[in-house]
């Protein structure tokens, strides 16, 4: 039976509640869905099978690319031809006055993949989902569902919607990516086998806005993120 079903992409923020969950709970009561959504960074699937496989927990793999199949404009999605931002989310925030909707949001994607866990949650007997939203990503309204609104819209009514079988969790929605790099850093954390890069090449970008936020959460840590110095799969 488990506990807890963690959503993971691979990236540095699923990867650390990942590690603090198994940590919690233990990884023989931890459960982990990962979900492809027809990104053109889907190689960060493999570091989130890796990270499962280092933890020794249940990956759940699932596939809902097809919502988004009406989705041009999005440029993180294969079947957009938009260029992805080469600029931070901050410098994207200031061209709408300092709030709004970032070119990079997938329409409510958190809200499909929450509900979606919600379903599996019930029929592995998980009580608890666990979802790695954090301040900066709703700072601006700039991922609306990241927000702290939304994630106290979704937890209720995934726990009344399951008649009280399973709770959401966001242990770090007041955090920035500093601070979980950090949190990272004292669990332990195999930041070398995470991805970010919203381009699925053979090194991250260092230019888009993920990019840049995660080289800066690192530099706050006085490290040099893993991934630019070459220590990757």
């Amino acid at each position: 039976m488990y506990k807890a079903l963690v959503l993971v992409s691979g990236g540095l923020d699923s990867t650390v509640l990942t590690a603090k969950i198994v940590k919690k709970y233990g990884a023989e009561t931890v459960a982990a869905l990962n979900i492809y959504y027809g990104q053109k960074h889907a190689k960060e699937q493999e570091y989130a099978s890796f990270q499962a496989n280092s933890y020794g927990i249940k990956m759940i793999h699932a596939d809902l690319s097809k919502v988004f199949q009406w989705s041009k404009d999005c440029p993180l999605l294969e079947g957009s031809e938009n260029e992805i931002p080469e600029k931070s989310y901050a410098e994207q925030l200031q061209e709408h006055g300092g709030k709004g909707i970032v070119k990079t949001y997938v329409p409510f994607r958190n809200g499909l993949f929450l509900s979606y866990a919600a379903a599996v949650a019930i029929q592995i007997g998980a009580s608890k989902i666990f979802y790695g939203a954090h301040s900066d990503d709703a700072a601006g309204n700039a991922y609306p569902d990241c927000s702290s609104a939304f994630i106290g819209s979704m937890a209720k009514s995934i726990f009344e919607g399951t008649g009280g079988l399973v709770k959401l969790e966001a242990p770090f929605w007041n955090l920035t990516k500093k601070e979980i790099v950090k949190i990272g850093l004292e669990l332990g954390v195999d930041f070398a086998h995470t991805w970010s890069c919203y381009r699925g090449e053979s090194l991250p970008c260092r230019v888009c806005a993920t990019c840049i936020d995660r080289e800066k959460a690192f530099e706050a840590n006085g490290m040099v993120d893993p991934l630019v110095k070459g220590e990757s799969l």
